[in-house]
């Protein structure tokens, strides 16, 4: 078991690590910002990455205050389900009531890889590429599914 202190310095350097492998990605390096992230320009809508001893998460995250806004927003994600899950094969993961671990609700379009720990240093690369991959394909996706909601 790590220590709370061990714990975060485990978090920064597998994030720090994150960076340094995604700056080798060519799709990446001439980005100004490697990846979207908080810059969707959609109100309440976010790309996230989470790393566990779950495993990897790579996700679209509706976090309206309102719910009745983010049910709406939701549901037209739902509407371009087709289009959204096109480059993934094995599908996306549709959660319209998430319970964070703080307990808000928002609603979330994700794919994960299970089966990896990030407090295994020698899986980090597996995190890596997963999220990476997952994450170009779901910023496409979305891109999409922006530019015909628009």
């Amino acid at each position: 078991m790590y220590s709370k202190e061990e714990l975060k310095q485990l978090k920064k350097e597998f994030w720090e690590g994150f960076g340094t492998y995604c700056s080798q990605i060519p799709a990446l390096k001439r980005r100004k910002s490697k990846f979207m992230l908080y810059n969707t320009k959609m109100k309440g809508v976010e790309l996230k990455f989470d790393a566990t001893r779950d495993g990897a998460f790579v996700i679209l995250e509706i976090n309206h205050h309102n719910p009745k806004d983010r049910l709406e927003k939701y549901e037209q994600f739902e509407q371009y389900k087709s289009i959204m899950e096109k480059q993934f094969p094995e599908g996306l993961i549709w959660d319209f009531a998430f319970i964070r671990e703080c307990g808000s609700e928002v609603c979330r379009i994700y794919t994960k890889k299970t089966g990896i720990d990030l407090h295994r240093r020698i899986q980090w690369m597996e995190f890596y590429q997963f999220m990476s991959a997952e994450m170009l394909k779901l910023e496409r996706a979305f891109k999409v599914v922006n530019e015909a909601m628009e």
